[in-house]
């Protein structure tokens, strides 16, 4: 709901833009973190413990590849979301749910950084799909 000025609009909601922000700022600090676990993965074969069993059996070097490119990526794409452009948004809700899937084969390395990850990607989804819109016409 916006506030009545003189031309009838001031602009977006407060919270629209936090959002956004909290999206964004979100995207960059996971995207490093991720990019960091890959270069660990990469570094060190054996530092993940691998539970057996589980659907997608890929090795920690393959994981390290793929958290590196990908933490690069979303880190990138929550710059550009607090630009506030529309294809910024879009190409930030495709990353976050890539980072999610990616996040679920890797749940056997490491459970509970993968679960926050996968969490904090819902939210960003959220934020960028319900509040978008009000970054660009701030």
């Amino acid at each position: 709901m916006s506030h009545q000025a003189g031309n009838g609009y001031d602009g977006p909601p407060a919270m629209a833009i936090g959002a956004i922000m909290f999206a964004g700022i979100m995207m960059m600090m996971s995207g490093v973190f991720s990019a960091f676990s890959g270069i660990v993965a990469l570094a060190k074969d054996d530092f993940y413990v691998v539970l057996p069993n589980y659907l997608l059996e890929l090795d920690p070097t393959t994981w390290g590849y793929v958290h590196l490119v990908l933490g690069i990526v979303v880190a990138l794409a929550g710059f550009f979301v607090l630009t506030g452009r529309t294809w910024a948004r879009v190409i930030g809700i495709i990353v976050a749910l890539v980072s999610a899937i990616a996040n679920f084969g890797f749940i056997p390395f490491y459970p509970v950084w993968s679960l926050l990850i996968i969490a904090v990607d819902i939210v960003v989804i959220w934020a960028l799909a319900a509040h978008g819109r009000a970054m660009s016409q701030a």
